[in-house]
């Protein structure tokens, strides 16, 4: 596999893990049926595309792009749907996570 096609693999996991994180809420601690089989099916979805990814692209760089995408993404998402606005240091923090996994993905290299 190409890198390439790892990082298309990346972004499905991302996408991937984003719904399930975001809709976790609404399975109500696993009640609701529906969307816990959604969140259970996102999920493994997506450690699979990570899984993926990892046979291509570094681990640590895979990893933290999706962790750090990821955690962006579900924070802005509980902004909209739940109103859950993050303080100033929460804001920053954000804005420094997406700079990190910018500067690793553009800077970063493996010896």
């Amino acid at each position: 596999m190409n890198h390439v096609a790892g990082y298309i693999y990346l972004i499905l996991a991302i996408i991937l893990g984003i719904l399930s994180n975001s809709f976790l809420k609404v399975t109500n601690n696993f009640t609701n049926i529906y969307p816990t089989i959604f969140c259970i099916i996102t999920i493994i979805s997506c450690i699979f595309c990570l899984s993926k990814t990892m046979s291509v692209i570094p681990v640590g760089f895979a990893y933290a792009s999706y962790g750090g995408l990821t955690i962006s993404a579900v924070t802005i998402f509980g902004i909209f749907k739940y109103n859950q606005i993050p303080n100033t240091y929460g804001i920053i923090g954000i804005i420094l996570i997406i700079v990190g996994v910018i500067l690793l993905n553009t800077m970063g290299k493996i010896n």
